[in-house]
């Protein structure tokens, strides 16, 4: 069995997705932990027949449920690798795994991942979403994730970071093929996106991540939302639109990378605005009262 890292998945009827990610990890001999929201599909089968350690929280959120994940598992590695059960482990990126070895990286408490996007089918390259760093592997009980998030699920980690460009994880929702459900999806995500940003604008929830234009993936995003709370609503999601259009080459990503980008470049983030000012009216409404 690997001793150098495990991996926890977060999963919700994933029937169509797990198999996948775990024929992509199945050679490296490493302990699974799923964490389950309660699926009603085959999922539960399907991570047991794998050896997976399996628990089942009820999902309020991401964040949230990353926090408990990482709280109530029993891991035994230095390194915890975090998967969405959507995602897949390339080749490239399994043998820089198979190579891994904790005593090589003395001073470093977490690694970044290269993302590749795909909608519909289609891997989307340009639009500021290639390439994309995300933060899955963390020295466990030394990261933690952020419940200062609403939505995005972010893992952080005290002191070093590195970034691995070479090898990605494939991110392809399948279920999102259908329209129906990746509306539904981002309707729910804007509810609480739109509460997130009413709170830091009210002075109740603030940024763990320190801002920083020239620091890391993370430490960059948070730098670009806080210029984005700045901005004018309603105005920012066309001016967002348009720099992933125009700037960052989203036009060359194709019809079907344009509708992605339109959906969730605009449509997406003018429902937030939308919701964002029925919040604050609802407040000042109740206040009156």
């Amino acid at each position: 069995m690997n001793t150098e890292y495990s991996f926890i998945i977060l999963t919700f009827n994933e029937e169509i997705h797990l198999p996948r990610l775990l024929q992509s990890i199945a050679g490296l001999n490493a302990a699974i932990f799923v964490l389950d929201s309660y699926s009603t599909d085959d999922t539960l089968a399907i991570a047991e027949a794998a050896g997976a350690t399996v628990l089942q929280h009820p999902f309020e959120n991401h964040p949230r449920q990353w926090d408990f994940a990482l709280k109530n598992f029993h891991v035994t590695t230095p390194w915890v690798i975090c998967l969405d059960a959507d995602q897949v482990v390339t080749p490239e990126l399994q043998v820089q795994l198979l190579n891994f070895k904790n005593e090589d990286y003395p001073i470093v408490n977490g690694i970044y991942f290269n993302r590749k996007n795909f909608f519909k089918g289609k891997w989307l390259k340009y639009g500021g979403y290639y390439p994309f760093y995300l933060l899955k592997m963390i020295r466990y009980g030394t990261g933690y994730s952020d419940l200062n998030e609403n939505m995005d699920h972010r893992l952080i980690v005290p002191g070093n970071t590195i970034i691995w460009k070479k090898g990605h994880i494939l991110e392809e929702n399948l279920k999102e093929n259908n329209i129906r459900f990746w509306i539904d999806k981002h309707n729910r995500y804007s509810d609480l996106l739109a509460l997130e940003e009413t709170e830091r604008i009210l002075g109740i929830r603030s940024q763990t991540i320190k801002p920083r234009f020239w620091g890391s993936p993370d430490e960059r995003t948070a730098w670009l939302k806080q210029l984005w709370w700045r901005l004018p609503r309603y105005v920012r999601p066309l001016l967002y639109f348009m720099y992933r259009m125009v700037f960052k080459l989203g036009i060359l990503d194709g019809r079907t990378g344009i509708i992605f980008h339109f959906l969730q470049g605009f449509w997406f983030r003018l429902v937030v605005d939308i919701k964002i000012e029925e919040i604050i009216k609802q407040k000042q409404d109740a206040d009156r009262h």
